[in-house]
């Protein structure tokens, strides 16, 4: 019996997730992102991460191209960051504050914690695209509190 889309998605909605946005550039410079709760530690010897990158994604296409990415862990008071990177299209950094990373990926002014990374590997992975990534540099706010994904929503601890 084939599983459904829907199955699917509603049963690994069921699986809390930390919500962050994953963030890279083009060749050009320009920074492009996407919120992302497929996301997980690798390794730590050597630290590697790996994060799931949809395919359909305007994004897609850079992250591949520039070999870098950031994950930005967002913070409990961050929904609004996880519903404007979301959506599709636009000049999503126009109203948001960021820094070059040391990998050149773009690096959000506020968050929980990032991770900068260099793409070690892809793996093609149905409609994503798994990016494995050694972690050049991070950084985590001690003080502030995760945003959650669960069950279609957003929460808070």
């Amino acid at each position: 019996m084939a599983v459904s889309k829907e199955e699917f998605r509603r049963w690994l909605g069921s699986f809390a997730a930390g919500v962050t946005v994953v963030t890279t550039r083009s060749v050009e410079g320009r920074p492009y992102g996407l919120t992302a709760t497929a996301f997980t530690s690798v390794s730590l010897d050597p630290p590697l991460v790996l994060v799931c990158v949809d395919k359909k994604s305007e994004s897609y296409p850079h992250f591949l191209s520039s070999g870098v990415f950031a994950v930005n862990f967002l913070a409990a008071e961050q929904e609004h960051y996880a519903r404007h990177f979301a959506v599709s299209g636009g000049e999503k950094f126009r109203s948001i504050p960021f820094a070059e990373g040391s990998s050149g990926a773009p690096v959000l002014a506020e968050r929980l914690g990032f991770v900068d990374c260099q793409v070690e590997r892809t793996v093609d992975a149905g409609d994503h695209t798994i990016l494995i990534g050694r972690v050049l540099a991070g950084d985590v706010a001690a003080e502030k509190r995760p945003l959650l994904y669960f069950r279609g929503g957003y929460f808070r601890i």
